[in-house]
């Protein structure tokens, strides 16, 4: 059995100290933002009962989906790379880029930088940029594929890309790993379904990504983004279908809007053609409770959608 940990939209903090030049761009709108809401609810200390507690069960991997900053400062990006060096070694986590790791021009670059030796697939070498994405890793008998769909967007915008280019190359992989009789399990930021999130927050391309993993298969796709622990379905009734899930935000205290902070467990088994695929999710359910498991879920004979 290979057992698959998930996590995203980690929003790291405190702030670090921020320049009025830094401001002078989308992040202005990013940092009221900050202090109105989100540093009320997004604390270091439950991201850390919640690596812990995943740490605790002994996971082979770590699927990370995005959004480790808040507003793509050169100091957040350092403090999220030291967060992973803690989290786990380069070969053990897997990291795709979230809408606030981009989230203003040339961000996505200096992460790329910072972080390539937990995007970068096998054999390629680090730094990566945006077109080492998608890449893949092998491990056991799983096939892990990271796709990015950050972009820098307008202020009050959060949307996410996933273009032709991409879908060109992850359709080669997804036959690849196929082929090679791998458990092929997708990560993107963004969910690559209707009506998961605002029409502001939505990806472009959710066509174009449906079609692909229509045509080319997957056993599961893994996404951030929503701040929820959800449960959707890529394909029509009847036919092979493909689970997509969310989790809530690594980060989130709880007393917010969103659920408080979860992590999901996929346990992996079985074999081409047979996979068993179990869902559990893990995370606080009250003030001052330690994480514990919340649900679980056999996603092999399940098929509807969950929400919170």
């Amino acid at each position: 059995m290979f057992r698959l940990a998930h996590i995203s939209d980690i929003h790291l903090g405190p702030l670090p100290a921020v320049t009025y030049r830094e401001l002078a761009s989308k992040r202005a709108v990013g940092y009221v933002n900050w202090q109105r809401n989100r540093r009320r609810y997004l604390h270091d200390g439950v991201i850390d009962a919640i690596v812990s507690d995943l740490k605790a069960k002994n996971p082979d991997h770590l699927a990370v989906t995005g959004d480790l900053v808040n507003l793509a400062l050169d100091g957040e990006i350092e403090l999220a790379k030291l967060w992973l060096e803690m989290v786990g070694k380069p070969e053990d986590v897997s990291v795709v880029p979230g809408n606030h790791d981009a989230y203003v021009p040339g961000a996505f670059d200096k992460i790329c930088r910072a972080w390539g030796p937990w995007m970068a697939g096998d054999g390629q070498n680090a730094p990566v940029d945006r077109h080492g994405f998608p890449y893949l890793r092998v491990r056991g008998q799983v096939a892990l594929i990271g796709v990015s769909s950050a972009r820098a967007t307008a202020p009050f915008m959060a949307n996410g890309f996933f273009r032709e280019e991409q879908a060109h190359r992850l359709g080669s992989m997804l036959d690849d790993a196929g082929k090679r009789g791998l458990c092929r399990v997708v990560m993107i930021h963004h969910p690559p379904v209707r009506s998961a999130v605002a029409q502001h927050k939505r990806l472009f391309g959710i066509r174009r990504f449906q079609k692909i993993i229509a045509c080319h298969g997957a056993e599961l796709v893994l996404h951030g983004h929503s701040h929820e622990p959800s449960l959707f379905w890529i394909g029509k009734r009847g036919s092979t279908r493909v689970p997509v899930v969310g989790v809530a935000a690594a980060g989130q205290a709880p007393g917010g809007s969103k659920p408080a902070a979860q992590y999901n467990l996929i346990d992996i088994s079985g074999e081409a053609g047979a996979w068993d695929i179990r869902l559990s999710r893990h995370g606080l359910t009250g003030a001052a409770m330690p994480p514990s498991e919340i649900m679980a879920l056999d996603l092999t004979n399940a098929h509807e959608t969950v929400g919170r």
